[in-house]
């Protein structure tokens, strides 16, 4: 077996860019389940007329209340699955569901309404997995995702084995995540921050998708309309924290509400990257830094979040769009401030961890803008805390005596110590939906 790459051998920034920074259309566990459908059926040879999708629980979890583009208001995974087996075009990846027609959508949902689609918990699966099989008058095809949203395990037709990962790989996540684990804080922010024009230029192109998305909030009278009318009444004033928050909180709510328009990730996720990009580029814009400076910042967002990654794992007991993309942003705007100057990034982790640790991923769902709000404003303000010199001592609770130990701690909770979480989550969910089906 080859040895895992050094930190020499890979440009680690392109890495987590190529890795967990693309765009996509809707939450990405419900297209990430059209994706593997739609794998399946290019290898189908006929039409789709029924389908098998397993999930893990986190994916399970994530897919249960969030509203999928183009589906009419309909929510969850197996509606996606069965639009991206309709599809059967796997080539845009993660923005496949802008090519769904008004046509495939109304299939889509009569394939649903018809009992053809069958949808499964894979309850002991604690890592990203997602299976789907499509079947025809006289064939069946079937992919499998596992270990990132677009990370193909497996392609079969009629049970026989068309492509295969290497089966004698130890490890599902990507290899650059090996070399993130041996990193500090300061060799991460070092890395990051050192961008070439292509960096920069994708860099500004998550921002202008994120921002376009934002504005597409003002439609819906979710969490950010809501904060528009407490500062109209007096509640709330035009701050920093104000005009960062609600831009932010617009856009997840367009997000979650459906709206067909890709946002660039973080992460992996739509609404993390959401937080890790808008939050610098916001307070960078705000305070007048300067623009080469604000792309920095982002791209250690981005290098934080991955960070974090490796420890809390593919898809979060705990909420990532509040905790990871909440610890990643306050970096990035102490690196706007301070420059790499780790006592204060350290400051920044230990304050978000300390005011957020144990906050519960429930799925995504329109109530995720509220925990966003959250986020954004304990991220400002740990940051600015920081800036100041204050941070949570490392002898409360989770606080380590480094940022790095702080985040393995984290980790701990997480993946240790909240392991009934999802699955506790997941029955409430299910027994919510049987509930909601059957009045009586």
């Amino acid at each position: 077996m080859s040895e895992p790459p050094t930190k020499a051998s890979m440009n680690v920034l392109k890495a987590i860019l190529a890795g967990e920074v693309y765009p996509a259309m809707g939450c990405t566990e419900p297209v990430s389940c059209a994706y593997a459908a739609a794998l399946a059926a290019e290898r189908l040879g006929e039409t789709v007329q029924r389908l098998s999708l397993k999930a893990d629980l986190g994916t399970f979890k994530n897919g249960s209340a969030v509203a999928v583009p183009h589906a009419e208001g309909a929510k969850g995974n197996p509606i996606a699955a069965a639009m991206g087996a309709l599809l059967a075009n796997s080539e845009s990846k993660l923005e496949l569901l802008g090519e769904v027609t008004p046509a495939v959508s109304a299939a889509a949902r009569e394939l649903l309404h018809a009992g053809r689609c069958d949808y499964t918990c894979l309850e002991d699966e604690r890592e990203f997995r997602v299976d789907v099989t499509v079947f025809g008058a006289e064939h069946s095809a079937r992919c499998v995702l596992s270990g990132g949203h677009t990370d193909i395990e497996r392609i079969e037709r009629d049970a026989q084995v068309l492509s295969e990962r290497d089966p004698h790989r130890q490890r599902r996540e990507p290899a650059y995540r090996a070399v993130l684990r041996k990193m500090s804080l300061r060799e991460l922010i070092e890395v990051a921050t050192g961008l070439d024009d292509d960096d920069r230029q994708y860099i500004q192109r998550g921002i202008d998708m994120n921002l376009a998305m934002a504005r597409r909030g003002d439609e819906s009278r979710q969490a950010a309309y809501y904060l528009r009318r407490m500062k109209e009444k007096g509640i709330l004033s035009e701050d920093l924290f104000y005009r960062v928050k609600v831009p932010i909180a617009s856009a997840v709510d367009a997000r979650m509400a459906g709206a067909a328009q890709a946002v660039m990730t973080s992460g992996g996720s739509g609404n993390q990257g959401i937080v890790a990009i808008l939050t610098p580029h916001l307070v960078g814009q705000d305070r007048g830094t300067a623009s080469g400076r604000i792309l920095e910042s982002i791209a250690a967002a981005h290098a934080t979040n991955a960070y974090i990654k490796c420890y809390l794992g593919e898809l979060s007991v705990t909420c990532g769009c509040a905790i990871a993309a909440g610890i990643a942003a306050s970096v990035a705007v102490v690196y706007q401030h301070a420059g790499i100057d780790i006592p204060k990034m350290t400051f920044a982790v230990n304050n978000v961890i300390g005011d957020l640790s144990g906050l519960v991923c429930d799925g995504a769902k329109p109530g995720c803008s509220m925990k966003v709000v959250t986020s954004v404003d304990a991220a400002m303000r740990a940051a600015f805390m920081a800036i100041e010199g204050f941070g949570i001592s490392d002898d409360d609770g989770l606080l380590g005596r480094t940022a790095e130990d702080s985040i393995r701690n984290l980790g701990r909770l997480s993946l240790d110590g909240m392991a009934r979480v999802d699955p506790t989550v997941v029955d409430i969910l299910t027994h919510k939906a049987d509930r909601n089906r059957d009045p009586a």
